[in-house]
């Protein structure tokens, strides 16, 4: 017999004045509504896609600033 087990890891996701709603996850098909401000536990496939979301906005971020300077 197969147990799911998922390695679970423990997030915040902060609240700012720009962005104080909850974050929609998605992962194969399993969704979840992570709420700003509060410590959750969620699996750690979920966390690294949340962390692969920041650093891409962060990317998009320097090339605006970088074509905007031109």
């Amino acid at each position: 017999m197969a147990t799911d087990t998922k390695k679970m890891v423990k997030i915040r996701i902060p609240r700012t004045k720009a962005d104080e709603e909850d974050v929609f996850a998605s992962v194969n098909m399993e969704t979840f509504i992570i709420k700003r401000g509060v410590e959750v536990e969620v699996p750690d496939y979920v966390a690294e896609v949340l962390r692969h979301q920041e650093e891409s906005l962060e990317e998009i971020m320097l090339f605006n600033e970088k074509a905007n300077s031109k």
